[in-house]
């Protein structure tokens, strides 16, 4: 099955060279030289999750719009309209939706106008809105779902803005630039949204549990950048998809492996890190606000062929349909990778996320998200060619039973 995905990978390839075309969990890295100081302090206290299957309240699927090539973020012209594409951002879209829609936006405003359409309401179109907003355009988003119903909100919601974003033979050695200059804007905006009420962007310290020691992850280095990726904290399967966190290395933090019996959890080996990430509920609300609040205005309307674009009263539109583009703009590069996440009742009391044994949880402020790679494919790899939205039941059951016989061994006094 794992060669399977990888001949799909490469099959996208050749068709974006032929064409020209254009949301899960992010690990900590391991400890290296110039990392954070080894963790000294005594036992951490941190609640214990209530991971039982009978606390699961949602199921989600998402499928991650991924192109070999990397988001398409083009210009065509379409009947009497330019078109600026932005779309195909793989696992990466809520990292990377400023600095994105930041590029698209420096296109779109080329030609001065006045009024701008906004194709897609998924959080790579409403954030490409707003900035279009803050450049002095009045918008219009024609979409056939708000942010609540898009795939956007099936994501997982962390920051992984290297996430299945392109294959590394595929986007080429220049592509690193560009990803880095979306990643850097990205999260100097997200800073502006730290610290507000419901906490629409935060931190959190996040556990890589292992029984056995951690492996170096081996993967395909970006081209352009000397050096080599640190340890992920997790073992990772090797695979085609380009890395080029080591462009950001000085904004995110180093994961530092903690002493065994510093923490409370039942393992020998944990590396604790800082991640951030998204809650959907507050951040959307928080996004629509603004959008409406600017003199924005959304349209339902679903396109069924790019012609229509040209026909819109607007004649700059920025295209942001995720993974419909597969079919309506006939763009077979891109592909789809599924996956699931299951959610538990919330406690707020949790306020940390782990990994351990194929598993990966986060508590959030609408629930304890469960995520667990299905079936023998692990990695990066997992979900890539699968365009089943049916949740699987049994999948987060599987998933939510590793994490119970997890805390199971807990010690009762840190509950």
């Amino acid at each position: 099955m794992a060669m399977d995905r990888r001949h799909l990978l490469k099959a996208s390839l050749a068709t974006g060279g032929l064409m020209g075309l254009g949301g899960c969990a992010a690990a900590p890295r391991g400890a290296g030289p110039g990392s954070a100081p080894v963790f000294r302090d005594s036992l951490l206290s941190l609640a214990p999750i209530r991971a039982t299957t009978d606390r699961i309240f949602d199921l989600k699927v998402c499928l991650r719009p991924f192109r070999a090539l990397g988001p398409r973020l083009d210009v065509e012209q379409i009947g009497g309209a330019m078109v600026v594409h932005n779309y195909g951002h793989g696992g990466s879209g809520w990292s990377l939706a400023r600095g994105s829609a930041n590029i698209a936006v420096q296109k779109a405003m080329s030609t001065s106008p006045a009024r701008i359409a906004v194709i897609g309401c998924g959080i790579i179109g409403l954030t490409s809105a707003i900035t279009a907003q803050r450049a002095g355009a009045q918008v219009t988003i024609y979409t056939r779902d708000l942010l609540p119903k898009t795939r956007s909100v099936r994501a997982n919601g962390s920051w992984t803005p290297s996430s299945r974003i392109a294959l590394t033979q595929a986007a080429g050695p220049a592509f690193g630039a560009l990803w880095e200059q979306m990643a850097r804007y990205s999260w100097k905006t997200y800073r502006s949204y730290l610290g507000l009420a419901g906490n629409p962007v935060a931190f959190c310290d996040q556990y890589a549990l292992s029984d056995t020691p951690f492996q170096p992850a081996v993967h395909q280095p970006d081209p352009s950048v000397q050096g080599s990726y640190e340890t992920t904290g997790m073992p990772q399967q090797n695979s085609e998809f380009g890395r080029y966190d080591d462009r950001i290395r000085d904004l995110m933090p180093r994961a530092e492996t903690l002493p065994e019996g510093a923490t409370p959890f039942p393992v020998k080996y944990v590396s604790r890190n800082s991640g951030m990430f998204f809650n959907f509920t507050e951040l959307g609300q928080v996004l629509m606000r603004e959008f409406y609040g600017a003199g924005g205005k959304v349209v339902i309307r679903q396109f069924h062929a790019p012609s229509e674009l040209g026909g819109l009263p607007e004649k700059v539109v920025i295209n942001c349909p995720g993974y419909a583009a597969r079919d309506m703009w006939k763009d077979k590069a891109m592909i789809p990778v599924r996956g699931q996440t299951g959610w538990l009742i919330p406690q707020p009391e949790v306020n940390y996320g782990l990994s351990y044994n194929g598993t990966s949880v986060l508590s959030k402020s609408d629930g304890i998200m469960v995520l667990r790679a299905p079936g023998p494919v692990r990695g990066e790899m997992n979900g890539v060619g699968d365009s089943n939205e049916v949740a699987s039941r049994s999948e987060t059951e599987s998933a939510v039973r590793v994490i119970e016989r997890l805390f199971a061994r807990f010690p009762k006094a840190s509950a």
